[in-house]
């Protein structure tokens, strides 16, 4: 073998090798591919997604599913070929990670925030729900989340509603922090808080923050909440979190509430945040949603005004699924009974 024929082969060697590790090199992004879709009015374990105590419901029939995105995991990193992959199918897409997991958050906070995140959409959609239907809630500070190991875990719960710290009566969400500052590192906090009908008096010792010795924190995320009249739960996978079933959770417990089915058998979904005024907000992975939502049968979309464009795009034809444009729930109680009665009829649209 000549020294040029050893050389060319030396040569595809490093190349072939400098092309397998370029290829399996992580890469700063993550994908986005479509996620479960779950029925609200269905039921899980056995149980109903969404029950009501202390009101009278009424049966309904059909489905109102709500719609998620898979996304890379916080602690995972992926490789050249697979973002590629994922940029070149239509069903995926592809995202800076910093833009999704921003690089001050560790996985525990990620999970922290989404879980608070879904307690606070729930708590809005059951509040849009029954500001629909005529009642008053007045607002509370409550917890929204608690992070695994955390000085708070097993002290303090998801909904449990903040009276006091320290003997401070709290009236909103920024007193709790300032409070729990005030005490400082490695000094009990006492707590006075109402969990259901009990009230409970729990004593947390704030640890260092990560980000900084002197700050002070006991792993709970804080919010608002408000006072129901009656009590709704939502029976859902820990797994699930994000604030984007909120549009979803309002129908279906709407539903719950009024006499005749909301959505009479038809198979509808949708995305978007919701407050407790019944506005519907943007979201993210509108396409990958959109996608689910047709491979699990659904026939509507109802979708946040300000992510119409983008749905525009999503990899579905205008034959496979129908978008709605839905900027208020009373939009889409509307839409959806209209469309209940005929299958034709004109409804505010992405276009």
């Amino acid at each position: 073998m000549s020294r040029r024929t050893v050389a060319s082969v030396l040569v595809f060697c490093l190349l072939a090798v400098l092309l397998a590790v370029v290829a399996f090199v992580p890469v700063p992004y993550v994908t986005m591919s479509p996620g479960p879709t779950i029925n609200v009015l269905g039921k899980a374990k056995g149980q109903p997604i969404i029950a009501v105590s202390g009101h009278k419901t009424y049966p309904t029939k059909g489905e109102l599913r709500l719609t998620t995105v898979s996304v890379t995991n916080p602690t995972r990193k992926i490789g050249l070929v697979e973002a590629m992959k994922a940029w070149l199918d239509g069903t995926e897409a592809v995202y800076p990670r910093d833009a999704i997991y921003p690089p001050d958050q560790s996985a525990d906070d990620v999970e922290q925030q989404s879980s608070g995140e879904m307690v606070n959409s729930q708590d809005s959609a059951v509040a849009a729900a029954l500001t629909e239907l005529g009642y008053k809630l007045p607002l509370q500070v409550e917890v929204l989340a608690v992070s695994t190991g955390s000085p708070a875990d097993g002290k303090l719960k998801p909904r449990d509603r903040v009276l006091e710290v320290n003997g401070t009566k709290i009236k909103d969400a920024q007193q709790v922090s300032t409070a729990i500052q005030t005490t400082g590192v490695g000094k009990p906090a006492t707590f006075v808080v109402k969990r259901g009908a009990e009230t409970k008096t729990v004593r947390v010792t704030p640890k260092p923050s990560t980000s900084g010795r002197k700050r002070a924190v006991v792993g709970v995320q804080i919010g608002t909440g408000y006072d129901f009249p009656f009590d709704v739960s939502v029976n859902l996978n820990d797994q699930i979190g994000g604030p984007s079933a909120g549009l979803i959770f309002s129908l279906g417990v709407y539903d719950l509430l009024t006499p005749g089915a909301l959505v009479d058998g038809n198979h509808v979904a949708g995305t978007g945040t919701i407050d407790e005024q019944g506005r519907v907000g943007p979201i993210g992975g509108i396409q990958q949603k959109i996608v689910a939502a047709a491979d699990a049968g659904a026939k509507v979309f109802l979708v946040p005004p300000d992510d119409c464009k983008s749905a525009l795009h999503a990899n579905v034809t205008p034959d496979e699924i129908r978008l709605v444009k839905a900027p208020t729930m009373h939009s889409a109680v509307t839409s959806l009974e209209a469309y209940a009665k005929n299958h034709d009829a004109r409804l505010p649209s992405c276009s």
